[in-house]
């Protein structure tokens, strides 16, 4: 058994590539997984943990997933997980998945904006600027043609915006704006990317989201009105939002998967609203663990178990 923390993971050097091509395939063959809804046990003051399963036969995975939010504890998010051995049942590593949970999730966020967004889209808003956004904004500019020039906006936070801005810098094909409200930031935008953990209500009027944008609130809170009045809404999972207060009233609803499997369309036209829902799942966790493990030089480890029966 490997134990993996998380400055192996960090010595991996990773690429955005690879990890959108990660979440790529992983989304191929997730017809064939097994993916029960996450369980989430919820605390007063935004605490929670989660539980997330997932089984994949086609890499001869299975693994769980233990993300918790606290928000006293620094990182407030952060997430261990199990990986396992689906023919012999072997444990095979017990890694930190503070980067998958990280990158996987910016990797998704990206391949749902590329999937969804106008063929025109040139202003890509962010709320919540922390590494989920810095993730996502990485993966669509590493995988995106240089020529093609983007405007990102950004709602300005303590600072945070600035800092935002330098961390990409170096890519030539992007420029800033800083915008001191919601209003001014999603109005005219193109695409709207939300990585706000806990908004505790919806924060955007109808009226300012213009024809064909694209909303994507990586966790899922903001945009409960979008629910009632958006042409298409899409998810990682439909057993994870199937729950949600408006999931009845959705005008159109399908899975990403299916779309990228070409079962469904996406966008068929310029003018729909589409709201692209990035729940998170553990098929995205179990298969970046195993490409870590198998990447990874980390001592193995003796996990000394009962080997026959025994009696209490």
């Amino acid at each position: 058994m490997k134990l993996i923390d998380f400055s192996e993971i960090a010595a991996l050097k990773i690429s955005p590539k690879d990890c959108f091509a990660w979440v790529k395939d992983a989304f191929l063959i997730k017809p064939k997984s097994l993916l029960p809804p996450k369980i989430s046990t919820k605390q007063e003051g935004n605490v929670f943990f989660n539980t997330m399963p997932c089984l994949i036969p086609q890499i001869e995975r299975f693994g769980v997933k233990e993300v918790s939010r606290f928000p006293n504890r620094v990182p407030a998010l952060k997430s261990d997980l199990m990986l396992y051995d689906a023919k012999s049942g072997e444990l095979l590593s017990v890694m930190d998945a503070t980067w998958i949970t990280a990158m996987r999730t910016g990797a998704v966020a990206a391949l749902a904006v590329k999937t969804f967004r106008r063929k025109d889209a040139k202003i890509y808003s962010f709320v919540g600027l922390g590494n989920t956004a810095r993730a996502t904004l990485l993966c669509l500019l590493e995988n995106t043609d240089t020529q093609e020039r983007q405007t990102i906006r950004l709602l300005k936070y303590k600072g945070q915006e600035k800092l935002f801005a330098e961390r990409f810098s170096g890519y030539g094909n992007v420029c800033f704006e800083f915008v001191d409200s919601m209003r001014e930031l999603i109005v005219g935008a193109d695409v709207v990317v939300s990585c706000v953990t806990a908004f505790d209500s919806p924060v955007a009027k109808d009226e300012w989201f213009k024809e064909g944008v694209l909303v994507v609130p990586v966790h899922t809170r903001g945009f409960q009105n979008c629910d009632l009045f958006f042409d298409k809404v899409f998810a990682d999972d439909r057993g994870h939002v199937e729950g949600f207060k408006y999931f009845s009233k959705f005008k159109q609803f399908g899975e990403l998967s299916d779309v990228l499997l070409g079962k469904i369309p996406g966008r068929e036209s310029e003018r729909e609203r589409i709201l692209a829902y990035n729940i998170g799942i553990a098929l995205h966790d179990v298969y970046f663990a195993s490409k870590i493990y198998e990447r990874s030089r980390a001592e193995e480890h003796n996990l000394i178990t009962k080997q026959e029966k025994f009696w209490v």
